[in-house]
């Protein structure tokens, strides 16, 4: 079972809350899990950002919501109870209750409506109020997650259109900004010369260089890797008498590649080429930032000093 959307909670807090007492936030979130019978399980899930659970951030925003609507009122800070309103609406007996039911309500209209961009925050009374089934927050998730995959896609087709020496010197310095001994003068080297024995780069494993880990790169636009290419590659780290090594790619691994690394004396990591862009924009390489948003939230020890 997934978490439901921040819609369905709405109406088990409003009913939660008819008892007429005040109920702290906290309250609403221990008490509506058990009244949905949502898994625990499902309750440990978090937001991409890793910041809250998916459940408390869509419990919260239906408490917001129905507060926007005047269903609810905040007597004191964290604390909500239900109104008048909102005792006539469950009156009505509604099956479920959803923003586009909100928007009989003139104060929810006011809160959701879209404002002017451009620095003039005058509400637009042309624009329709937008319906939506995610919350605020998962909807910025969602947002830079698509932009992030736009821009490794950007990363990947880029890579692949240079040259295979710029891709064997690429993930040396991936590898560095990785945390992989330091700088690139003492860090590590790309070879990627005939009579290399397989090896396209060396890097050491920290910055005394106590180990070194031995890398081959395959610059591929479709054509996955297979396991004879893997194969020859543990082959060069027997050679050299290597334990570690990283073989990455710009396209992927076949399952027989996949199974040739597993139960080995040697230990070997395949990164394809999408982990590839995610790394390089994890570390940045090769990117840089464009744009920065703050997300604020309300600073409750200036408040507490009142």
């Amino acid at each position: 079972m997934a978490i439901p959307d921040f819609q369905t909670f709405m109406l088990p807090v409003l009913k939660f809350a008819a008892d007429g007492k005040d109920h702290p936030v906290s309250e609403f979130r221990s008490q509506i899990a058990p009244i949905m019978a949502i898994p625990e399980d499902d309750l440990k899930e978090m937001l991409p950002s890793g910041l809250k659970t998916r459940y408390e951030d869509r419990v919260t925003w239906s408490i917001t919501y129905l507060f926007s609507a005047k269903l609810l009122s905040r007597p004191r800070r964290g604390v909500y109870n239900i109104t008048e309103r909102g005792q006539r609406l469950l009156a009505t007996n509604p099956v479920k209750i959803t923003a586009a039911l909100l928007t009989q309500y003139p104060e929810f209209v006011e809160f959701n409506r879209p404002r002017r961009g451009g620095g003039d925050n005058s509400i637009s009374e042309t624009d329709p109020v937008p319906i939506q089934t995610q919350t605020p927050e998962e909807r910025i998730e969602c947002g830079f997650q698509e932009l992030k995959n736009s821009l490794a896609a950007e990363v990947l087709e880029t890579v692949i259109k240079g040259s295979a020496q710029f891709f064997e010197t690429l993930v040396v310095k991936l590898l560095v900004a990785m945390g992989y001994g330091g700088s690139i003068q003492d860090a590590g080297r790309a070879v990627g010369k005939t009579g290399d024995g397989g090896i396209d780069g060396i890097i050491k494993e920290d910055k005394l260089g106590l180990d070194n880990v031995f890398i081959q790169a395959k610059r591929y636009s479709e054509q996955p890797v297979g396991s004879k290419v893997v194969r020859e590659f543990i082959g060069s780290l027997t050679v050299h008498r290597a334990r570690k090594g990283v073989l990455i790619t710009t396209s992927t691994f076949t399952g027989d590649a996949i199974a040739c690394v597993k139960n080995l004396d040697q230990r070997i990591v395949l990164i394809e080429g999408k982990q590839l862009a995610e790394l390089m924009i994890e570390y940045d390489v090769g990117v840089t930032v464009a744009t920065t948003y703050q997300l604020k939230k309300i600073d409750q020890d200036f408040f507490d000093g009142e």
